[in-house]
């Protein structure tokens, strides 16, 4: 609307960016009054993973990766007049196509780990000559880009796309070396998933389907009607349990500390800590219990089954979420982005759930038409 602008707010204020927006004189206009929320709140709480927009992330491809990368802006600083002296980039993007693809038939011959071992050795020795040359290229483009039609901001954004894939592929190199050649195991902090990413993180969902997913795990909570009260996209992979009670703080510091009556989960936010918080807070403990005698007791209770069953709803409004307004892949590149890609289209959600909802004075003015008739 002409009359409204929108301001950012940062991600850790993201209930207040979701539930909202500024008018021109600076007025907060909330999206939480109205008989939508109602007098006490109901909240259902889950995670999921968002997806990074990258290749499932083997060791050795990444080294492919890094070859294109650098053999592209490689050509694309010869194309404009700089060069040293060098194979044409086409002919190592090719040299490691080939090896690429060696190592994939590989593994079904015989004495295949050593075979693989030996491949991967030459791919090592073929990425140290690649990053080479690209740096030579690079200095040479600093000394010398006023010979070039470039300005010197086009010139520093490719300095920058062959700085930022350098410096990630001794990671690379290193990492490939001890998982295929040293035949170690690297810990998932450790693992480098994306020379573009760096940002993703190892997802262990334990899904069909879906056993481990590579981007950053977002919360959700929604009330009843399926306004998105509170969200968070967690940089570093964070424990479910570890995530509910800040979740629940947030909302009740911004909707009320006593409207809050209801909290609903799956059996993954358990926690003794989290039980004694929402018998302190006299909040209704709908959490799943892990134990299956103690689950079958509890299901006994009426209201526990039944926002239990309700909580069906909020496996789909995270699927609409995350598949209609966030798109598969979600196209942001780095963490902020996507954290603040996030906050946009939560606030898009909300408006479109309001909009959603049935107009009662409408539903008035047609009985009253019946009524005249």
């Amino acid at each position: 609307h002409s009359g409204f602008e929108t301001t950012v707010v940062s991600s850790s204020l993201c209930s207040h960016f979701g539930l909202g927006f500024y008018t021109q004189n600076r007025h907060f206009y909330s999206l939480t009054t109205g008989p939508i929320f109602g007098v006490h709140l109901e909240v259902w709480v889950d995670t999921t993973c968002v997806k990074s927009n990258i290749h499932f992330p083997v060791d050795w491809v990444l080294l492919r990766d890094g070859v294109r990368t650098l053999m592209k802006a490689v050509r694309l600083i010869r194309e404009h007049g700089l060069r040293h002296r060098m194979e044409p980039p086409e002919m190592f993007m090719n040299q490691m196509n080939k090896l690429c693809m060696e190592m994939t038939f590989e593994r079904r011959k015989p004495e295949s780990k050593k075979q693989r071992k030996k491949i991967l050795r030459r791919m090592k020795k073929l990425s140290r000559v690649v990053m080479r040359h690209a740096r030579r290229h690079s200095e040479l483009l600093d000394k010398e880009w006023e010979q070039t039609d470039w300005r010197r901001g086009q010139a520093q954004q490719v300095m920058r796309r062959i700085a930022g894939v350098m410096e990630k592929m001794p990671a690379a190199i290193k990492q490939a070396h001890e998982r295929i050649i040293g035949e170690r195991v690297v810990k998932n902090e450790d693992k480098l998933l994306s020379l573009y990413e760096e940002d993703t993180r190892v997802i262990v969902r334990g899904k069909a389907g879906a056993e481990v997913e590579f981007g950053n795990k977002l919360l959700l909570a929604e009330q009843r009607k399926g306004m998105i009260l509170d969200w968070k996209l967690s940089l570093e992979t964070e424990a479910d349990p570890k995530m509910f009670k800040p979740c629940l703080e947030r909302i009740r510091a911004l909707l009320g500390k006593k409207r809050l009556k209801l909290a609903i989960t799956d059996r993954g936010f358990q926690s003794q800590d989290n039980r004694k918080y929402l018998e302190e807070k006299k909040i209704y403990d709908g959490i799943c219990p892990k134990n299956v005698i103690e689950m079958k007791d509890r299901f006994g209770e009426p209201k526990f089954k039944k926002g239990q069953k309700r909580r069906a709803q909020s496996e789909g409004r995270i699927g609409i979420f995350k598949n209609v307004f966030c798109g598969r892949p979600m196209r942001s590149k780095g963490f902020e982005n996507r954290a603040l890609s996030i906050a946009w289209k939560v606030l898009a959600h909300n408006l479109w759930v309001l909009a959603r909802q049935p107009n009662k004075v409408d539903k008035l003015t047609k009985i009253e038409l019946k009524i005249a008739a």
